[in-house]
Order: structure tokens, then C-alpha cells, then sequence
């Protein structure tokens, strides 16, 4: 393999990669090493220089090597190798998101690293109030002091196990560049900085004493203009036109904490010379004008390196069961969307890799990767985050992603286990599996009335799971009243979704692992109330067999039932274990 020499642009960054040796991994042999930042030059007028364009731009190929196999760096050859979706995602079904990082210290739900430099938002504020302004105290102070003393993952992964979450996905790097591993390229990591942990050896840790199936997710390709609110100032007040921190460069830490850290490897370079950036900033979310940034192509091809070697050299240390890129385009690093600024092949070279590195280690591919919204794609599993898909979704293996809340904690979050387990209904009857964000608190602790919601999802997923996991779509989702669908809104799980009402009308099915029809009535009905689900009658044109028993999970009293012509009808008995959603297992002759 190539192997280039390793320069760095600072004292401590040398020390940190040489601390941490060759790495020998026992599937690839590979020992990646990466130059250090280009130089940028000057810094033109903001929104002086028009964007490249994209169409005209030929995707580069990354001179960087992988681990060798029969996955190449093209889609066509990840498609053709690729085995297809391990069973085991159709198996796990529920899945808990573990989104967490020095971001929820600013309790100002998501994105709080970019906003706190947005003067007159919520973000701003707290920042103001818990740290100080930040042209003198900025993000990286935030890294600094951040210790969530109180988080635990081998307590975490019990209580989500025992909520009936078969998958974890967990965040390995957000759009804020922060490594939450021993990273190998990043020394703005949670190792060498702030809580001194490798939280993702943690996870792997416990996920796998737990046998849960785990994921890592990678959230900063489009970090590099994410990140420009950092090189502005306050446009108002006592400290107009003073830069943020954004703007230091490494020799300012000179006799600081902070000395030899480049904070280019944080907060990138400054990038707002380009038309539509600033604005985009600045906006609550837009990525910039679709284009290239044609002035900085050196840089770019650097940082798209960067990018994918971080993930490998996770990939590397952990060995996970799937990945995650963020982004909104069909691949990252296209040009347009997410994907702005610049066009390689960094996702599939990414892909590649973790494919033939588990092929050696496992000696079978039964890993996914998730290109965010990508388009139907052998070897890619996409989502639908915070959304509700309007049929049932057979084209490809998907996740719905949702967080209770916000993605990162803030202190006015509504916990429903009602409006979870329904909001999950909603989705795998669609044919999907579904991904519940958790927010921690700062400290890595989770709010009382967070615990006692999972519990009470345990305790439902406990009586019903047996619809659930390995369950796959009926030949239709569901019915209301009158044939209209009642259902619930999508987004963030708040107080929007717990007050959704559903009524005995609402039925949602799915199909078990075992062959049999479960049937939700997604509100518990009141003893002695009489249940008719239409779609199951004996004119219906979606049934060829007659029905031979009805179970109320949850109960093992006898159950009174009958299929009528215009569908089958059933007294509800009433159970002080059935909360939520009542659920009927269906069995044909």
C-alpha cells in the first residue's frame, strides 16, 4: 500500500498521532496517515466569490487506499458484491438513538455550537448567561469543561434493552467535528479533551455484552460551512464587529489551555467569501448555494480525506454492525445540498472499506450502510427522519429516525409512552424499523420522567413484541373511520403527538415472524366496547381464509370474537396490563 509521510502543522498534533502508533488492524493491515491542512491564503470579501459549478465539475477520485477485497470504490461494484440487508435489522425492529455530545451543555436542543454564535437566538443567550461571550469564551470551552460525570453506558444499554430496543445508533461525531472516540485524525476529541473518555469503546463495550447490534454515525461532512457562524461577530451591542473565536488561529494559543491545537481542525477555515454562505449561516436551516468552492480545492480534497479516514479509522477500532453519514443528497460530497462545496468518491471509497473489513473479520458481509435519503440503493439502508411515509414503504430496508424533544436535550421535552409506542406503529406498519432519539442531559443522566416513559414502553414492547419484531407490513396498512387513515403527525415526539387522539376506529396490522396477523387498535378500548376491524370480514377482498382464533396479547382470558360479513367483531374485556395500544393476535385456518 501507499503510504504517505505524515508532516503536521503543529507541535501537538504530532505528538498526538505518534502517541498513538501504527495502526494494525488484523483485517486491513492498513496504516492510513494524512498531511496537515493546506494552506488557504487570504480571506476575499464576504460573498465576493461566485460558486464553481457543480455540473460541470468532475467527481475526483481520492487517491486513498483501502482495505482490499472484492468491494471497489464505485457504486456499481458495491452494488453488485453487496449480499444485501442482514436480517437481523427486520429482526431488531426498535432501535434507541443515542444522539449525545458536548452540544447538549448548551440545553438549547440542536444545533447549539452553530447557534450560539448566531447573536438574539435562545442558544446565543445561554451561552452568554453559563459561559460568557463568545469572542472571549467560544465553543471550544464548551469542549474544555464538558463532563458528563453521570454518564454510564453499560447502565444506559440495560434500561434500553429492557425498553425492547434490539439496535443502538450512536453518534460518533456531530456537525460540531468533536470525536467522541480515541480518534486517530481529530485531536479536538473527547480523549484528549474535556471528559478524557473514549465514549464509543464505552458503547462497544456494553452493546456487546448486552448482545445488542450497534451502529456509529458521522455528521460532519458538511461541517466546513456548518461552522461559519464562528468567524462572525455580534452585529449589535458592546462588542459589535468583535470576531468570535472562529477567527483565532493556532499561535493565539500561545500560553493558553489550548496551546498546539489548530482550531482549523474545529472550526475549519473561513469559507464566507462565497456567495449565498453568510446567508445560509445564518438562516435556521439552508446549506449554502449548490456549487463548488473553486478557490479552495486543495483544502477541499484534504478535508473529504479527512472525512473518510476518520470513519475508517472507527470502523477500525470498533467494529460496527452498520454506518451513518448525515446529509440530504443522494452521496456526500456531490456538490449540491449537504453535499456543497465540493465532488469525490469519499462516501463509496468509505463503504468499500467497511465492507471488505467485514468480510475479513467476520468472513461474511451482514453490515448496512445509511446514506441519508439516498436513492434505492443495494448496500445503502435509508431513513425517513421525522417523518411519517404516506403508504407502506417496500422499495428498500429503512429506519425512521426521531428524537423525543429535540435531538439535543433541552429542559421542555413532553415524555409519552403512549406517543411512542404509537408513533412506532405508525412506521412498522409502513414496513420500517424505527430509531428513537433519547436525549441526555449535560451531565449524561436522563430526566425521571424519561425513565419512567422507557419503562412503560419496556413493558408494552414485553406483551406485544411478538408483532413487532421481525414483523413485516400487511397487504395494508391500516384503516379508520369512514376509510379515512387517522394519523398521528410526524416530526419530533412532542405535545403535538401525545394529545393525538385516536379512537376504536383506528386499526394499524402487521405480519409476525410466525405468520400471524397482529392487529392494532392504537387506543386501549373501555371494557365491553364492541371493535369492528372492516378489512377482516368475510367480504373483504384482502382475506382467502377464514379466521380460526383471536388473542388478546396481554390477556389469557377467552376472548369474545366474530367474523362477521362486514368485518370482525370484538368485545374488548378490558386488562390493567394493556396500556397505549390494545394489540389482537389473528390466526387463519
Amino acid at each position: 500500500m501507499n503510504r504517505m509521510k505524515l508532516f503536521s502543522g503543529s507541535l501537538l498534533f504530532t505528538m498526538i498521532i505518534a502517541g498513538c502508533g501504527s495502526v494494525k488492524d488484523s483485517a486491513s493491515g492498513l496504516n492510513y496517515q494524512l498531511e496537515p491542512i493546506p494552506d488557504t491564503g487570504e480571506v476575499l470579501a464576504e460573498g465576493s466569490v461566485p460558486m464553481g459549478d457543480s455540473k460541470e465539475f468532475e467527481e475526483v477520485k481520492l487517491d486513498l487506499d483501502i482495505c482490499p477485497g472484492p468491494f471497489k470504490p464505485t457504486w456499481e461494484s458495491i452494488e453488485q458484491n453487496y449480499p444485501g440487508t442482514p436480517e437481523w435489522l427486520n429482526d431488531a425492529k426498535f432501535g434507541i438513538w443515542v444522539h449525545f455530545g458536548p452540544q447538549s451543555a448548551g440545553e438549547s436542543g440542536d444545533w447549539y455550537a452553530r447557534k450560539m454564535y448566531v447573536q438574539g437566538t435562545p442558544a446565543y443567550e445561554n451561552h452568554l448567561k453559563n459561559y460568557g461571550h463568545p469572542s472571549k469564551v467560544g465553543y471550544k470551552e464548551v469542549l474544555k469543561s464538558w463532563n458528563p460525570s453521570k454518564y454510564d453506558p453499560k447502565a444506559l444499554v440495560e434500561l434500553y434493552k429492557d425498553a425492547g430496543a434490539r439496535f443502538l445508533i450512536i453518534q460518533a461525531v456531530h456537525h460540531d467535528q468533536f470525536d467522541m472516540w480515541n480518534s486517530k485524525y481529530q485531536p479536538w476529541n473527547s480523549v484528549n479533551i474535556g471528559p478524557k473518555r473514549d465514549f464509543i469503546k464505552e458503547w462497544e463495550k456494553a452493546a456487546r455484552k448486552a448482545g445488542v447490534r450497534f451502529g456509529l454515525t458521522f455528521h460532519h461532512e458538511y461541517s466546513w460551512w456548518w461552522w461559519q457562524t464562528a468567524f462572525q461577530s455580534d452585529k449589535e451591542g458592546e462588542l459589535k464587529g468583535v470576531p468570535y473565536d472562529g477567527n483565532l488561529t493556532i499561535k493565539d494559543g500561545e500560553g493558553t489551555w489550548w496551546e498546539g491545537l489548530d482550531p482549523r481542525y474545529l472550526y475549519g477555515v473561513n469559507l464566507r467569501e462565497y456567495e449565498t454562505v453568510a446567508d445560509a449561516a445564518n438562516s435556521r436551516w439552508s446549506p449554502p448555494k449548490a456549487g463548488i468552492f473553486s478557490r479552495h480545492l486543495k483544502f477541499a480534497e484534504w478535508y473529504s480525506k479527512w472525512w473518510a479516514l476518520r470513519m475508517m479509522d472507527a470502523v477500525d477500532k470498533y467494529n460496527p454492525d452498520f454506518i451513518y453519514t448525515d446529509g440530504t443528497d443522494q452521496q456526500p460530497f456531490s456538490g449540491s445540498g449537504t453535499g456543497t462545496g465540493y465532488k469525490c468518491d469519499a462516501m463509496q471509497r468509505v463503504m468499500a472499506d467497511f465492507y471488505n473489513k467485514t468480510l475479513s473479520r467476520r468472513g461474511k458481509v451482514d453490515v448496512f450502510s445509511i446514506v441519508k435519503f439516498r436513492k434505492k440503493t443495494n448496500g445503502t439502508v435509508n431513513t425517513c427522519e421525522t417523518s411519517i411515509p404516506g403508504g407502506i414503504k417496500n422499495d428498500q430496508a429503512w429506519i425512521a429516525e426521531t428524537p423525543v424533544g429535540d435531538w439535543f436535550y433541552a429542559s421542555n421535552f413532553t415524555y409519552s409512552s403512549s406517543a411512542v409506542v404509537r408513533y412506532m406503529l405508525e412506521e412498522v406498519a409502513r414496513n420500517g424499523a424505527f430509531g428513537l432519539c433519547i436525549s441526555l442531559r449535560p451531565d449524561g443522566s436522563l430526566d425521571e420522567e424519561c425513565v419512567k416513559m422507557l419503562k412503560e414502553v419496556g413493558e408494552w414492547m414485553k406483551i406485544n413484541g411478538d408483532g413487532i419484531y421481525g414483523s413485516t407490513a400487511w397487504k395494508v396498512l391500516g384503516e379508520g373511520k369512514d376509510g379515512k387513515l387517522n394519523v398521528m403527525p410526524g416530526g419530533r415526539i412532542d405535545k403535538w403527538q401525545a394529545d393525538h387522539k385516536y379512537y376504536n376506529t383506528d386499526f394499524r396490522f402487521t405480519v409476525g415472524k410466525d405468520g400471524s396477523l397482529y392487529v392494532w387498535c392504537m387506543t386501549v378500548p373501555s371494557d365491553g366496547d364492541e371493535l369492528n376491524v372492516t378489512s377482516l370480514g368475510k367480504n373483504s377482498k384482502l382475506l382467502d381464509k377464514e379466521i380460526k382464533s383471536v388473542e388478546l396479547l396481554g390477556s389469557k382470558g377467552k376472548l369474545e370474537w366474530e367474523q362477521g360479513e362486514d368485518g370482525l367483531k370484538i368485545v374488548y374485556p378490558g386488562s390493567d396490563k394493556i396500556h397505549s395500544v390494545a394489540g389482537f393476535k389473528v390466526e387463519f385456518k
